[in-house]
């Protein structure tokens, strides 16, 4: 239990390049996706599949694909960066600014002032890096039942993610999350690109490989005492 409570402390999000020439054994692409296999979920619908894009000229087709970084995005995630580690540490959540691009730091910033590579360049290297690229698909005509806007299944979707991302950092292979790939223009294109048929609905891609650099970085968060009561819920 121990062990499993530290893996899930040490579990983290490589967000830096991986070596594209250090494949993923099959052995241990297997036992991702089978951890995978035993996530809950609601009803046990299992209302998922996950496309495993590891052929060279998809995933450079892929990162040829142009995007643009939403501002609502900007905006809504610099309220949750830190500037300065102690600042991180005093907060106890959120992320240090400095982990994303110097445009995505400024919550004024303006669309014109975009540089229209600014998003392209940061995600199109991570995809080209990666010997793998995961594609998770659900059937949008779908949803657990009377669960509205099948939060459920959104949440079941999450159990999935969380079991892969556990096993693969055991395996020492970094995972990262890529939601950009779902929104949009990027997932049309990818919806032809892979065959995807139009009632399945991308619901995020992740990342697998070896990084090239240390991707270790301050990762905080708050007290159990912080965010937990006992027989009812009182300001604290």
């Amino acid at each position: 239990m121990e062990n499993l409570l530290e893996l899930m402390r040490q579990r983290q999000s490589s967000r830096v390049l991986f070596d594209p020439k250090r494949k993923i054994l099959k052995k241990d692409m297997d036992q991702i996706l089978e951890a995978g296999r035993w996530a809950p979920t609601a009803h046990n619908m299992q209302n998922y599949e996950i496309i495993i894009v590891d052929d060279k000229k998809i995933l450079e087709a892929i990162s040829n694909i142009k995007s643009s970084i939403s501002l609502t995005f900007i905006k809504e995630n610099y309220k949750q960066m830190s500037f300065s580690k102690e600042e991180l540490k005093e907060k106890g959540t959120g992320v240090l600014g400095t982990m994303f691009p110097l445009a995505w730091r400024n919550p004024d910033i303006k669309a014109e002032d975009l540089g229209p590579d600014d998003h392209n360049n940061f995600m199109a290297e991570e995809i080209k890096s990666s010997p793998v690229l995961g594609i998770v698909i659900y059937d949008s005509t779908k949803r657990a039942p009377a669960s509205e806007n099948d939060f459920l299944g959104a949440i079941s979707l999450g159990c999935v993610m969380e079991n892969m991302w556990l096993m693969a950092n055991s395996l020492g292979i970094g995972f990262h999350i890529l939601s950009a790939l779902s929104e949009g223009n990027i997932s049309g294109k990818l919806h032809k690109m892979l065959n995807i048929p139009k009632n399945m609905k991308i619901a995020y891609s992740f990342r697998l490989g070896y990084p090239v650099d240390s991707d270790k970085y301050l990762r905080v968060r708050r007290k159990v005492d912080v965010f937990s009561y006992k027989n009812k819920y009182t300001d604290k």
